[in-house]
């Protein structure tokens, strides 16, 4: 039986110093039954000297609920009073437990007697019939509790009906009382694990058209752990652990519930319509309005939300040490959270478990030791294996790695960029006298074009050349946690790193383009033969002509069917269609293979621009990276006559005879891979994150791609809207 007061106090009684310390002593010794995320709770047989101060007899049970000291705060709490909301249920649920006594740190509750429903049923597995009618009717029991029995709601809370109003309260809540206050400590996480900052507020924005129902207390965290089977009981299922109760919509309770329970999939449609049929009985008519169209918003919501809490729970709980098993541990809880949050907060993907399990791993590796100083920060050692292919440099020894592998893991969102094929974290580390990129291949790295060249080796040329070419230098190289690469770059932005780089994505200024031509014309002195021996026996637009078809027979088969039907080729009619294209053979020399304006950065010096991300090198004809920079930055006619002009004038003949005439075929050959490229990102969302990648694809500029590639094909356009 639970133990009851012998006359029960209207209010909990509020303990002086010395009982407090003598029952949390005394209770600590006595059996752990729960460990929340918020409470320890111990039971505890009340002693004959202090039964009279909590109104009960000698030896009855009790739970001691001891409040963590390191509790993460990442729930909102609508009520701080635990205590109160448990007087309100006193009359429509007597088998919910009272709150006795309060100490210093801790509250007690009367016992209730029996087991949690976990122990009869695990996650996932099925739960009784006789238990799903008690936990609907404890649902549909505890909306029957209105707003003049609880403690005044906050300010600003939404009218009694207005289930829209609710929806918007506690979509915001989610924003604005769990994801900011975090952001700066856990912001870098979860980006890294493909959670964008403001995924809850494009939620947010999507705001249904719910139907009003009546608003009523809601327990807001009614799981396994929580419903307490009592055999015998003239109630068999009491509800427990009320901090986070609210009160609103009743299908908000039955939404956290059907999500935190883990039902079996199979069993959701039977929990469902027993809630209604209780929800008729005990509430009326009113509280099922809108059940089948307004209750997948909130069982969204609930998926979506919880991926911060969850996350960031897994993260903290890593404490200071990253064990295998504390690892394996955390992992499996994020990869949940995101698989759950993938669909409502419209996700590009999952990481796998080992992509989650190395990120955890640098976030945890990131923290510091102890508290920063002006110059220094106590770091984690972190194992890492040197490429020996990149020979140490002086001026970034072995030794200054694991400094930045720790500082790469504690970069804040901001400073943590995600391309089409990299991560980029920006940082300062410890003892070097400058910011630093570390880059990572992204595990959503845009595949469909192939890589020619290591970006490394790419920059190691440059750097021997001795070109006049503004490029980042290679600082290290190697892999660490997993086996994953990494390579270390000087940095090409502002030297406060909370400013972005200047990117001239609003058109280069004269200077500029003289000084990107001049740059061009200095990568004829890199040695290409060194990067790839074969290139001056290649047919150069032949090779990309072969690219090209080859990107479009493995396309994915609902992005090559879209293409399809907008009239464009498929791979061996493209194939036929340049078979009859030819240029001019041209001296080779390294390319850049990509200049957008993100990857050109402003900087102060002669050289004007600094020329990043040198992923998509190759050896060449020069031609097609002036062309193809061109075409990216859709440059006016004046601005294409002064750069071929420059650089007709600057280069050898050998690299730049009949030029102007074979522009149009280059130009007009990056239409058509755009227009199959651009598509499949339409499709599967691939890369669009990248800011050059969403100007592209933007609807006009991409119906503006298609005509002109079906106009260079000689193809005529269909009447085919793009889905």
């Amino acid at each position: 039986m639970s133990a009851r007061p012998v006359s029960r106090p209207a209010r909990p009684v509020r303990l002086e110093p010395a009982a407090s310390d003598e029952i949390l002593r005394l209770s600590r010794r006595d059996s752990e039954i729960g460990r929340g995320h918020h409470n320890t709770n111990h039971v505890w047989k009340v002693t004959p000297s202090l039964a009279p101060l909590l109104c009960l007899e000698p030896g009855a049970k009790v739970v001691v609920r001891v409040r963590k000291a390191d509790v993460l705060p990442v729930v909102v709490r609508t009520f701080i009073d635990e205590g109160a909301i448990l007087r309100s249920l006193r009359e429509v649920q007597p088998s919910a437990p009272q709150c006795l006594a309060e100490g210093r740190g801790f509250v007690i509750h009367s016992y209730v007697e029996g087991r949690p429903l976990s122990d009869h049923s695990e996650n996932h597995k099925p739960v009784d019939s006789l238990h799903i009618e008690a936990v609907v009717n404890r649902l549909t029991e505890t909306n029957r509790v209105k707003a003049q029995a609880l403690p005044p709601l906050p300010s600003g809370w939404p009218r009694a009906d207005d289930s829209q109003e609710f929806w918007r309260l506690v979509t915001g809540l989610a924003e604005w009382g769990i994801r900011r206050p975090h952001w700066a400590e856990f912001g870098r996480l979860l980006t890294e694990l493909g959670v964008p900052a403001d995924a809850l507020i494009r939620l947010r924005e999507r705001v249904p058209a719910l139907r009003s129902r009546p608003f009523g207390l809601v327990h807001g965290d009614l799981h396994r752990e929580n419903l307490i089977v009592s055999e015998g009981a003239d109630t068999p299922l009491a509800c427990i652990d009320w901090e986070l109760a609210t009160y609103g919509d009743p299908l908000y309770d039955l939404s956290t519930h059907l999500v935190r329970m883990r039902y079996p999939s199979h069993q959701w449609d039977e929990v469902i319509e027993a809630w209604a049929t209780a929800a008729l009985e005990r509430i009326g008519p009113a509280a099922v309005e809108g059940l089948a169209e307004d209750l997948p918003h909130y069982i969204a919501f609930e998926r979506a939300q919880s991926v911060f809490p969850d996350v960031m729970r897994a993260a903290h709980d890593l404490g200071s040490s990253s064990d295998e098993r504390s690892l394996n541990e955390a992992t499996a809880s994020v990869r949940r959270a995101l698989e759950a949050a993938e669909e409502p907060l419209q996700l590009a993907s999952v990481r796998s478990t080992s992509e989650i399990e190395q990120i955890l791993f640098r976030w945890w590796a990131g923290r510091p030791l102890a508290p920063a100083g002006r110059r220094t920060t106590r770091v984690r050692k972190i194992d890492w294996q040197p490429d020996r292919r990149l020979p140490e440099r002086p001026e970034f020894p072995h030794t200054a790695v694991p400094f930045a592998l720790a500082a790469e893991g504690a970069t804040p969102a901001h400073r943590f960029i995600e391309g089409t094929a990299h991560r980029n974290s920006v940082m300062w580390p410890a003892e070097f006298p400058a910011p630093v990129v570390m880059r990572r291949a992204s595990a959503k790295a845009d595949r469909r074009e192939r890589r020619h060249l290591e970006e490394w080796a790419v920059l190691r040329a440059i750097e021997r050349s001795g070109a006049r070419v503004a490029a980042p230098t290679v600082l290290a190289l190697g892999s660490s946690y997993g086996g994953e690469p990494f390579v270390i770059h000087t940095y090409a932005g502002e030297p406060d790193l909370d400013l972005p780089p200047r990117h001239p994505v609003d058109g280069l200024l004269p200077r500029e383009m003289d000084a990107l031509v001049d740059q061009l014309c200095e990568l004829a002195r890199v040695d290409h033969r060194r990067l790839d021996p074969a290139a001056d026996e290649r047919d150069f637009f032949a090779l990309l002509c072969a690219e090209l078809v080859r990107l479009v027979r493995e396309l994915p088969e609902n992005s090559l069917r879209m293409a399809v039907l907008l009239g464009l080729p498929e791979a061996d009619r493209l194939g036929e269609i340049l078979a009859d294209r030819r240029v001019t053979r041209r001296a080779p020399a390294l390319l850049h293979g990509d200049l957008h304006p993100w990857n050109l950065v402003r900087r102060d010096d002669d050289l004007l621009l600094t020329l990043i991300d040198w992923e998509r090198a190759l050896v060449g004809d020069p031609l097609y990276d002036l062309a193809r920079h061109l075409y990216l930055t859709r440059a006016a006619p004046e601005t294409r006559m002064r750069m071929f002009s420059r650089w007709a004038s600057k280069l050898d003949p050998a690299y730049t005879r009949d030029h102007l005439r074979d522009y149009d075929v280059y130009h007009g050959l990056e239409f058509v891979r755009s227009a199959y490229v651009d598509l499949d990102r339409q499709v599967t969302g691939a890369g669009r994150a990248a800011p050059n990648v969403q100007r592209a694809l933007a609807l006009d500029s991409y119906q503006s791609t298609l005509g002109a590639a079906l106009r260079v094909l000689g193809l005529s356009a269909r009447p085919r809207a793009l889905a």
